[in-house]
């Protein structure tokens, strides 16, 4: 029987000790190891400033680490070779971006004017931030893994990120310039979004290294806020009237949204009975009898139409708000028809 000598045997032990310890220290730039990172642009498109949804984007973002697949180390004479099966903890961290007014995070802005953010998850519920971020914490963390046996010194993956532009009064008061769609662009580079890293065998580092190598990145978040108008018009009703020997006059209102700093014109048509916006009628229900009726902007005002036939439009500025207009209408003084119920249907339209 042949038996290994003591020495052989105490010498492959420390060669396997010294691997390990190998194993366990590799990590950080000791092996010349990197990492890089890129992300799309998250990009919100057309934007009414005015709607009742939300916007939401997303970006990729992709990291690829490169490390040296084998490593030679000598104990004592004996050369030995080991293959690397590499792991990465990964941590990118972002701040605010260019054209953004103070220091916050939640919610970051552009120009002051435009409230967005950006998320770890699609559930919107975690800010993707990090240490210097003020009211976001938590950066983007993700574990790296090659496979075992991998002949590959070099590995890619892509994330997804979640960005939203909320509804509500702060997004109705975002405008637009010059009666144009109007662009906004936040731009992250340099310390706004860096990437820290560090390499390890068999020991989790920290969550987010901050003694190890970074790197950055650049990209842009934008949208396009758009010219956008919410028109809501009820009913002119006249009541009841027996002798039409003289006027009756009443009133009612229409509302009107645009978005901010849009002029607007309001346009009234001539109605379903005599289409002509200067002579607007009234038809009996039951009858081919009509009553004629006037709608104007102001008491006693000019007949409010489409610009044609000496009427007027009405114009105004958008605040993003609701505002109220409202509808003078007045039947002068004509035969009384018979008596029933008289309509006529005027569509209003909203130009901008």
């Amino acid at each position: 029987m042949t038996r290994a000598r003591p020495s052989l045997l105490r010498r492959a032990a420390g060669t396997l000790l010294a691997a390990l310890s190998l194993l366990l220290a590799l990590g950080g730039t000791a092996r010349a190891d990197d990492c890089s990172m890129t992300m799309t642009t998250v990009n919100f498109g057309a934007v009414s400033p005015i709607s009742s949804s939300d916007y939401t984007s997303t970006g990729t973002l992709g990291v690829t680490c490169n490390w040296t697949g084998l490593v030679t180390v000598i104990v004592g004479a004996v050369s030995t070779t080991l293959i690397i099966f590499p792991n990465v903890q990964v941590c990118v961290s972002l701040n605010t971006g260019t054209n953004s007014v103070g220091t916050s995070a939640a919610p970051r802005n552009i120009g002051g004017l435009l409230n967005y953010n950006l998320y770890l998850d699609s559930g919107y519920g975690t800010v993707w931030g990090g240490a210097s971020a003020s009211g976001a914490p938590t950066p983007f963390t993700a574990l790296l893994s090659a496979p075992i046996l991998t002949a590959a010194t070099s590995l890619s993956k892509s994330f997804t990120l979640y960005g939203k532009i909320p509804a509500g009064t702060a997004l109705a008061a975002v405008p637009t310039v010059a009666n144009a769609d109007t662009p906004y662009v936040s731009t992250f580079s340099a310390g706004a979004v860096t990437l820290s890293y560090q390499f390890y065998a068999l020991i989790v580092p920290p969550a987010c290294p901050t003694l190890n190598p970074t790197t950055a990145t650049t990209f842009n978040v934008q949208a396009t806020a758009i010219n956008n108008c919410n028109i809501a018009v009820g009913s002119l009703g006249f009541g009841s009237s027996s002798l039409l020997s003289g006027p009756v006059s009443t009133s009612s209102s229409l509302s009107i949204q645009c978005t901010n700093n849009n002029s607007y014109q309001i346009a009234l048509n001539g109605g379903t009975v005599s289409g002509n916006v200067a002579s607007r009628k009234m038809k009996n229900t039951g009858t081919a009898e009509t009553i004629s009726y006037r709608i104007s902007p102001t008491s006693g005002g000019t007949i409010w139409g489409d610009g044609t036939g000496s009427t007027v439009m009405v114009s105004g500025v958008g605040t993003g708000a609701a505002q109220s207009v409202t509808l003078f209408g007045q039947v002068p003084a004509q035969s009384t028809p018979s008596p029933g119920d008289y309509k006529d249907t005027v569509t209003a339209t909203v130009s901008f």
